[in-house]
């Protein structure tokens, strides 16, 4: 661990959360799935049959709307009534085990009907995909913002918006390097709630200008990332007889992954949340 991480760790009392936070590290350190290259080799005519039929123009455009549109799946009245809070923000005042344990149920659920929703779909074979794609990319939209719901976090801001593509890309990266990529993105916008204190809220507008233009850029590249990702994926998807099968089994690995690297995002993001004020004393980040 670094001298950061290790500063969170020490300041950290409960042992559930320090056991919590060892994962959260093991899980940045994990290589994406050398599986996906192996598929994508072998079957390189069938990964570009399928990038034709969904193209990065089509993925890009399902990137940018999808987001917003999960967000109308989202019973937030629902969820705050099986939480027992009227409030989101109170996940906060929860025990992490207790925002785990909702989690948890998120992401079964999700599981399941990716599971269902790929089944159906990879029953169609190739024409299937241009339905498929879309779908699964907003249930893993859908999942990101609900699993950070378990923990207090609302996608809001531009900040929160760029969180919630940074996850998506961990989750969905071809490299080690395109996960580090997400990463330190992720970690550009944990220093900037480390550096947010209760009497600095609000960001300067040229701050909020940097966030948006940040986020074209992360959907342009996102778009490319994931369509390779999704069709070395799915490329056994278009083989008859099997694609239903391949379609379900796919579907329900991807939101695996997504709803992981979600989890463990806000974890992190609750963890430095709850000790902020010791982060601060303790000198891991200058305040201006």
């Amino acid at each position: 661990m670094t001298t950061n991480k290790q500063n969170i760790y020490n300041i950290i009392k409960s042992g559930y959360e320090k056991k919590e936070y060892l994962k959260i590290q093991e899980w940045k350190a994990i290589e994406p799935s050398v599986l996906s290259k192996a598929i994508g080799t072998i079957f390189k005519p069938v990964t570009w049959l399928i990038q034709s039929v969904v193209p990065e123009k089509a993925m890009r455009s399902a990137i940018e709307g999808c987001n917003g549109a999960s967000k109308f799946l989202i019973d937030s009245d629902t969820f705050k009534k099986d939480c027992n809070i009227s409030n989101i923000k109170e996940m906060k005042n929860k025990t992490l085990m207790e925002c785990d344990n909702f989690a948890d149920e998120i992401h079964n659920w999700a599981i399941a009907y990716a599971t269902t929703e790929g089944g159906l779909t990879g029953a169609t074979g190739l024409a299937g995909m241009a339905v498929d794609i879309p779908a699964i990319i907003t249930l893993a939209f859908r999942t990101i913002n609900k699993i950070g719901m378990c923990y207090g976090f609302e996608s809001k801001t531009e900040e929160d918006n760029q969180t919630v593509l940074s996850i998506l890309s961990a989750a969905g990266a071809n490299t080690i390097e395109e996960k580090q990529i997400a990463l330190l993105t992720l970690k550009q916008l944990e220093t900037i709630i480390l550096k947010t204190t209760w009497k600095k809220i609000a960001q300067t507008a040229t701050e909020s200008k940097f966030s948006k233009e940040a986020g074209v850029i992360a959907i342009k590249s996102l778009a490319k990332q994931l369509g390779v990702n999704l069709t070395k994926r799915k490329a056994l998807q278009v083989i008859p007889f099997v694609g239903a099968a391949v379609g379900a089994t796919v579907n329900a690995t991807f939101i695996k992954d997504i709803g992981w690297a979600a989890r463990r995002v806000f974890q992190e993001r609750w963890i430095i949340e709850k000790h902020k004020e010791d982060l601060v004393y303790d000198n891991y980040i200058n305040i201006d």
